[in-house]
């Protein structure tokens, strides 16, 4: 399971002209899911991106995850994530896990983000989504688990 995490001053996703999610400071989450993943992968890299420290203290220095800078979490399903890139010119898809199972994963890592009390919004699994993001940074993580 891979997530990759943005810092972001705003973020939110629109399907069909629709804003269906949308937080202020926080964090973008772009997850992906692969072949062999788990309810336990899914928690394992909910917990790690909730404890992630990135966001700046008293200091400037990042030493806080999102829910200590009182942060939200914007979770959007991203199968490109689980692309294997390595040969051509043409990403292929097989690793990523199928439909069925990385939705219910997908919605899993969504519940296990709001069981901590973040407050957590999400895109629609499977739609054409468009993103719109302030990066704060910008501030850009591959965490995977």
């Amino acid at each position: 399971m891979i997530a990759l995490i943005q810092r972001v001053l705003a973020a939110s996703v629109t399907v069909a002209g629709e804003t269906i999610g949308e937080i202020g400071p926080g964090l973008l989450v772009l997850l992906g899911v692969e072949k062999g993943d788990s309810p336990e992968s899914a928690r394992k890299l909910a917990s790690k991106v909730l404890g992630y420290r990135i966001f700046g203290d008293e200091n400037d220095k990042m030493n806080l995850n999102v829910q200590q800078a009182k942060g939200s979490v914007l979770v959007v399903s991203q199968f490109t994530l689980a692309a294997d890139t390595q040969k051509g010119l043409r990403p292929s898809f097989s690793g990523g896990a199928e439909p069925a199972e990385a939705e219910k994963l997908y919605e899993y890592f969504t519940a296990c983000c709001r069981e901590q009390g973040i407050t957590t919004e999400t895109g629609q699994f499977a739609a054409d989504m468009k993103v719109a993001l302030v990066n704060d940074g910008p501030v850009t993580f591959w965490l995977q688990v």
